[in-house]
């Protein structure tokens, strides 16, 4: 086998690559010669692509059908309806380009509604089912935010054969959590959401560590949940997470990756170094998770937890008033 000769290449040594697009030219094109494995969204990107002039297409046909589907769901909106059939419709283009999930985040106005979440991602599997019978739909994950009542979603839908992904997630508690209610995934934010959407803003308590710590802990209980980081904002952080089970970067960096030589890496991976594993957790009731949750980081997870869904549910009200233009 070759070597590698970029650090994209260097990466899939170790680690699962996966696209943070909606675009499937990127994962067409960046994707060549060898696929990535999943494609990762949420209304954020949603929001950025649909605004593109090649989706005057996808917006036009999801808005009748998201009327003719109201009669179907009659307790959902019209346009909730329209932002979830536009996400699939992006989404199903994207998996002609990859080879494993393509996830679909959750109505974030849901995260503290466990029954509205678990409906919310059983209409997303219906709609890919709606939209295209021949795409097979135990490839779609459902990002759900890492709330208690969104972790409590994770669990029914495992329980009933539906991929979820725990997202927005900083600290060890959510993860442990993720891991005991069966989450395929969990995405530990590396950044808080804010850096995306503040310029010039800097996460200084990054979750670097996190996703080590994580990864240890599942390894050492046999948890089959895995660990892919999200919110990166530079190739330094991205190499230094190389030995994660899964990775989703944006176009930007998988780009900025791919011109640069192989020979630039030259800084050793978390997980390469001693860390502990951290002590497997319990948590006997709601009441005794939340504390610990908010306890966690004194505040610094919950408080980048309630920014995340605010950012979120500011994107989902722009996604709908695209109905209207």
């Amino acid at each position: 086998m070759a070597p590698p000769q970029n650090l994209l290449e260097v990466l899939r040594e170790r680690t699962i690559v996966d696209c943070d697009t909606m675009d499937a030219d990127v994962a067409e094109n960046i994707g060549k010669p060898v696929q990535f494995a999943d494609c990762t969204s949420n209304q954020a990107i949603a929001y950025f692509e649909l605004q593109k002039p090649k989706h005057k297409t996808t917006l036009r046909e999801s808005r009748p059908l998201a009327t003719a589907l109201g009669s179907k769901y009659p307790n959902t909106p019209v346009k909730e309806l329209f932002v979830e059939i536009s996400m699939v419709k992006l989404q199903l283009e994207i998996s002609k380009h990859v080879t494993g999930f393509v996830h679909v985040q959750t109505n974030p106005y849901y995260s503290y509604d466990t029954v509205k979440t678990v409906k919310n991602a059983e209409r997303i599997v219906e709609h890919f089912k709606l939209l295209d019978n021949t795409f097979d739909p135990s490839r779609v994950c459902i990002k759900i935010p890492s709330t208690w009542e969104g972790l409590e979603a994770c669990r029914l839908l495992e329980s009933s054969g539906i991929a979820t992904l725990a997202t927005t997630l900083f600290t060890i508690e959510q993860a442990w959590m993720a891991g005991d209610v069966g989450c395929e995934y969990i995405a530990p934010y590396v950044n808080e959401l804010k850096v995306h959407f503040e310029e010039g803003f800097v996460d200084r308590n990054k979750s670097m560590d996190l996703c080590v710590h994580a990864h240890r802990l599942y390894s050492a209980n046999k948890v089959k949940t895995k660990v892919l980081p999200a919110s990166l904002t530079s190739i330094d952080e991205i190499m230094a997470l190389d030995g994660v089970d899964h990775i989703t970067i944006s176009p930007q960096l998988l780009q900025e990756l791919v011109r640069t030589p192989a020979s630039e890496k030259t800084k050793a991976s978390l997980f390469d170094g001693e860390i502990e594993v951290p002590p497997m957790l319990s948590f006997t009731n709601e009441a005794e998770y939340r504390i610990a949750f908010t306890l966690s980081g004194k505040g610094e997870g919950e408080r980048k937890l309630t920014q995340a869904i605010n950012i979120f549910c500011e994107m989902q009200t722009k996604l709908e008033a695209m109905m209207n233009q």
